[in-house]
């Protein structure tokens, strides 16, 4: 996925209200930017990082520009817009990039499902086999106790939507349909994914459940710059 126009440059002031941040450009002016992030973004949002954001034309905006990346301590570039999780992941699936979703002759996005009232990332069909409901989830936390070990966690705060999730696709593969949970690794200092256990017991708990019952975890890692960021690599899933 390339970005639309070259991102700017500026530094991290402070991100607040979960939506808003305050940049600092290089002349000292500052301003503020729309992020478009609703977890705690621990270790990717600290005063003083560089970050890189773009710019709509839409004059409708009350902030016009949109926090893309930012680069931690460790020059590790994060992509902290959640919303190019799926655009990413949609690009890979289109370029069969994901070897174990690829060969599907459909793939369709938002599509409702399960019991609980849900949308589905991917749904992909194919006449000769079983539907495969794919969930997506942005992992940018990097292990903040030793960031050496390149150990990613998904979720950074308790997540009751995420919990959701899981019960739908154990749901979908209890029907007879393949479901996968596709963790999406845009933190470059990650090389390995877990359920973060010590953040939310419960969605580590229900996603071993989900393994044991044939939900099948993958972890892609994007190669991440400026200009563009694309699924390149599977990474470890350890589970707890």
């Amino acid at each position: 996925m390339k970005f639309a126009k070259p991102l700017q440059h500026a530094i991290l002031i402070k991100r607040y209200k979960r939506f808003l941040a305050d940049l600092r450009l290089a002349d000292g002016s500052e301003f503020t930017v729309h992020c478009a992030n609703t977890g705690k973004m621990t270790g990717c949002a600290e005063t003083g990082f560089s970050t890189f954001y773009s710019t709509s034309d839409n004059p409708k905006r009350k902030y016009p520009s949109s926090l893309e990346l930012t680069q931690n301590q460790f020059q590790h570039l994060i992509c902290v817009n959640t919303a190019l999780a799926n655009k990413v992941v949609e690009e890979a699936l289109h370029t069969c990039t994901i070897n174990e979703l690829s060969g599907y002759e459909h793939i369709q996005s938002e599509v409702k499902y399960g019991q609980e009232n849900s949308r589905i990332d991917f749904l992909l069909s194919d006449p000769n086999r079983p539907n495969c409901y794919v969930e997506v989830k942005s992992v940018t936390l990097l292990s903040q106790d030793a960031p050496e070990t390149g150990q990613g966690y998904f979720p950074d705060a308790q997540t009751l939507r995420g919990q959701k999730h899981i019960r739908e696709l154990i749901e979908m593969v209890e029907q007879g349909h393949r479901a996968v949970l596709l963790f999406a690794v845009l933190h470059e200092g990650i090389t390995q994914v877990s359920a973060a256990k010590h953040i939310d017991e419960k969605y580590a708990q229900l996603l071993t459940e989900a393994i044991a019952k044939g939900v099948e975890v993958f972890a892609y890692k994007a190669n991440i710059s400026t200009q563009e960021i694309m699924l390149t690599e599977r990474l470890p899933f350890i589970s707890n």
